[in-house]
């Protein structure tokens, strides 16, 4: 209004003084001021019009960004009032989320630190809780009346056990779900939701803990939020591709879920609006759970997936005898139906396999390939790898060579390790990898030809040679004759026997005249039944009975130990070098002497390798720590009591830097010299003539086999370090712990 009046003055005195009929001396001042106003009354109109339309759109301003600032991102940091229609009072609906983890090697861990940011960055408040550090007896109760949201990530462990941080949590809930004191109803008024981390490759085990928490909830009458989630490590069968895709898969679920509540739109819906809401949400965990009984089959889910609201046994009310009938009635009707439906679906998929077949998924996921590169590997393709052994290095500088050096006699400079198959069928407590690369017991991943894989790995190995070109202490001979690989190590980590082109591969290794020395897992002999030639084939022994197997391996075939000793049998089939590897895990499989001999007897072996396990730091998915590392004249100790136990076998030769020892079968002893070296030479003539001949032409390992010096030989004072070469101790410096 104090726009107007100042308007209407400044208008008023233009108009008296440009009106020129207006007559100064007739009339009186107020009556000139009054005059002009009429004449001009059409601008004072518009000036106040203009005032008005002005204050207006300020006002509205003003009023949006004071809305904006209370409502926030999604209306998520304000408990939002109740429907006037429904209750006259607000209420807090959801006071925090609170994500407990049970994780071994850290995925899970990441997600629920992942999850809380996104919570957070919605306004509420958030905490990633470890199960270890949780005692659910004193505080899960308090959870019903805290008004919060808890999220269980939980992981599947060796033999469907829970991780170590969660054993104590998932022991507590499960002897709660079935005891009377606590009730059926303890757990009434918890909200939750579950995400399981699991590996499909495991049948029998997959996601099994994801799976009992959730109905171990469910039994104690927690409300789910929504249904259950599932990731999966194994590429092939994930739903997204990764398990770190189906998590975020599954994440923007819950996070509309959880949306939904801090809203209120599933308790306080009224009439035709509530029946809408409460369809829509059965609707859509009806559509989760068809998709989770597509790749479990399970029908245990039938009974547990019951809709969240009414479903749940916090309704406290006693079923009839007479009811009953007509209950287990309408379950099989449901089941029936409900299998009928999952029927036509996986026909109508395998119609469409048929016709086209469905495009693999690459081994190499970006997160695998982002931690196996920084642990140093240079990746080939979708599925290979190639890394620089650290006796490669060593070599390089004349500081020695690896016990393959002392023992077969191969250049440790100009050796490549390498591997085409990443994937491995064991999950071996030992494993310096710390079980970054993937497992699978059979190749359903893109495949790169056997040609491309040789000439990256190569071309790779020379470029990180070409590295050490003017390094202090670098032989300049030494560096020419690297960038010529003269020996494959099929050996760097997974199972190389698993690429399905791994003749092909071989083959052309030996075309440009490189040695291959293959080592195996023992999990696959029709594999080994069916490879060709190679300088020397391994096959690790890493345990001498099925349950110590188990657990020092941890394989994924349930038949493991069927093919573990059906494998030793292929390998005394082959006629070329063969030899048992065998690591010592102190306390672990140490004192099996007559198993590890009757084993020996089974395979007829031609070398036998002892070493020491190499400890490879502390890691979340071994317990393994330096003491379990045996001492060198423990394992000489070892060995000297195999050797007792077998006729026709002695102690050859010793590498004492690397805790290893082999015994040699006696045949390789001519008039009282030992053999172990290989003419490498001599194989590369023989087995050009056995691909030429067609494999008529065979050979043995007797045929290309070489004195062993004397240095290398057990009781030298050497201790299998080549004279040759300078020993260099190393001092206050983080060990690498890379190689073959």
């Amino acid at each position: 209004m104090q726009t107007f009046i100042v308007s209407a003055l400044l208008f008023g005195t233009c108009a008296t003084t440009s009106n020129p009929k207006v007559s100064h001396s007739s009339h009186s001042s107020y009556e000139n001021y009054f005059t002009a106003i009429w004449h001009n009354r059409l601008y004072l109109y518009t000036a106040a019009a203009l005032s008005f339309g002005l204050w207006f759109l300020l006002k509205m301003v003003l009023k949006k960004e004071s809305v904006s600032n209370d409502v926030g991102l999604l209306g998520l940091h304000k408990a939002v009032r109740k429907d006037d229609h429904c209750d006259g009072h607000a209420e807090l609906h959801v006071s925090g989320v609170k994500v407990f983890f049970g994780s071994q090697t850290g995925t899970a861990k990441s997600f629920a630190k992942e999850l809380c940011e996104d919570v957070r960055s919605f306004g509420l408040p958030a905490e990633a809780i470890n199960m270890k550090e949780y005692d659910p007896d004193d505080q899960l109760a308090d959870e019903c009346t805290s008004k919060s949201v808890c999220v269980f990530l939980v992981a599947t462990y060796t033999d469907g056990q829970p991780t170590d941080n969660a054993e104590w949590f998932c022991k507590w809930l499960e002897e709660a779900s079935t005891d009377f004191r606590y009730g059926k109803t303890y757990l009434k008024g918890l909200r939750y939701a579950v995400f399981g981390l699991g590996n499909s490759v495991y049948v029998g085990h997959y996601n099994t803990v994801g799976k009992n928490v959730d109905k171990w909830l469910w039994m104690l009458s927690g409300a789910r939020i929504m249904s259950r989630g599932e990731g999966d490590t194994n590429v092939v069968k994930s739903a997204n591709g990764s398990i770190q895709a189906d998590f975020v898969a599954w994440k923007i679920k819950f996070m509309k879920r959880l949306q939904a509540l801090c809203e209120d739109e599933m308790k306080n819906c009224c009439g035709k609006r509530k029946t809408s809401c409460l369809t829509t949400q059965r609707d859509e965990e009806e559509e989760e759970e068809n998709s989770n009984l597509d790749k479990n089959g399970s029908e245990e889910e039938l009974l547990e997936s019951s809709s969240d609201d009414d479903g749940s046994p916090s309704s406290g009310s006693v079923l009839d005898v007479e009811d009953l009938g007509s209950m287990m009635s309408s379950v099989k009707r449901a089941k029936q139906s409900r299998g009928d439906d999952q029927m036509v679906k996986r026909a109508k998929n395998g119609m469409r396999k048929s016709e086209k077949e469905e495009e693999r998924r690459e081994m190499i996921t970006p997160a695998l390939r982002e931690a196996l590169t920084k642990q140093g590997y240079k990746l080939i393709g979708s599925h290979s790898g190639v890394k620089l052994c650290r006796w490669t290095k060593s070599m390089l500088r004349g500081r020695g060579g690896c016990y393959k050096h002392t023992f077969y006699g191969i250049e440790s400079h100009r050796c490549m390790e390498t591997t085409p198959s990443l994937a491995c069928a064991n999950k071996c407590v030992f494993c310096w990898r710390h079980h970054t690369n993937p497992v699978g017991t059979e190749w359903r991943w893109k495949m790169d030809p056997a040609e491309k894989i040789l000439q990256d790995a190569l071309e790779k190995h020379q470029n990180m040679i070409r590295q050490f070109r003017g390094v202090p202490g670098v032989k300049a001979e030494r560096y020419e004759e690297g960038l010529s690989v003269q020996h494959c190590a099929l050996s760097l980590v997974g199972e190389p026997i698993m690429y399905p082109e791994i003749n092909d591969f071989v083959r052309l290794l030996h075309s440009r005249h490189i040695s291959s020395f293959l080592v195996t897992n023992a999990q696959f002999p029709e594999e080994i039944r069916s490879l060709v030639p190679v300088t020397q084939l391994y096959v690790s022994v890493d345990a001498s009975t099925k349950d110590s197997l188990k657990k020092i391996d941890r394989p994924l075939f349930k038949d493991f130990w069927s093919r573990f000793l059906d494998s030793l049998k292929a390998l005394g089939e082959k006629r070329q070098r063969t030899v048992y590897r065998l690591t010592l895990v102190k306390a672990w499989n140490v004192e099996e002497m007559q198993a590890y001999s009757e084993l020996v007897a089974l395979g007829q072996p031609d070398f036998i390798e002892v070493k020491g396990v190499t400890y490879c730091g502390e890691s979340s998915a071994s317990s393994l720590t330096m003491a379990n590392v045996p001492w060198h004249q423990e394992v000489v100790s070892f060995v000297q009591q195999l050797v007792d136990m077998l006729p026709q076998y002695e102690i050859a030769c010793e590498h004492e830097h690397s805790n290893c020892l082999l015994i040699a079968h006696t045949k390789f002893k001519v008039d009282g010299e030992w053999w172990t070296w290989i003419d490498y030479k001599r194989f590369q003539d023989l087995v050009r003539a056995h691909e030429e001949s067609g494999g008529r032409s065979s050979f043995s390992s007797m045929d290309y086999m070489a004195r062993t010096p004397g240095w290398a030989l057990f009781g030298a004072h050497e201790q299998g370090f080549d004279p040759v070469e300078t020993r260099f101790q190393r001092r206050n410096k983080t060990k690498d712990l890379s190689g073959c």
